[in-house]
């Protein structure tokens, strides 16, 4: 069965393949920014800017806040650090597997120099 933690990754993983998505989200890390602001850059409706939006918003990577009139959307920092853990676990691991390899590697080297001799 599929835990909680599970659905919100796959979620972020999903809004996360869109390279609009990806935009909206490298435009946020350097600061709140409203839809308009957003859909600027963006060769796309500000319909089509929104719904992108919205899709963030439901994997959890943005929220949004009102200041006066101003609806600005903020990067939800926590979330990209769990997605940001997640990625680290596999790293390590395959880092450990890349290790260990070299150790092999090395061992055998000079094993395969001395049979040359």
């Amino acid at each position: 069965m599929i835990d909680e933690d599970e659905t919100r990754l796959d979620r972020a993983f999903v809004a996360l393949g869109d390279p609009v998505r990806r935009a909206i989200i490298a435009r946020l890390s350097r600061g709140p920014a409203t839809v308009n602001e957003l859909a600027e850059p963006i060769p796309m409706t500000l319909q089509g800017v929104s719904k992108h939006i919205q899709v963030l918003e439901q994997a959890g990577l943005i929220t949004r806040s009102r200041d006066g009139q101003r609806r600005p959307c903020h990067l939800n920092a926590v979330a990209l650090e769990a997605l940001t853990a997640w990625i680290d676990n596999y790293r390590l691991i395959a880092e450990r597997q890349f290790r260990r390899l070299d150790s092999v590697l090395t061992a055998i080297t000079p094993m395969q120099e001395e049979e040359e001799k």
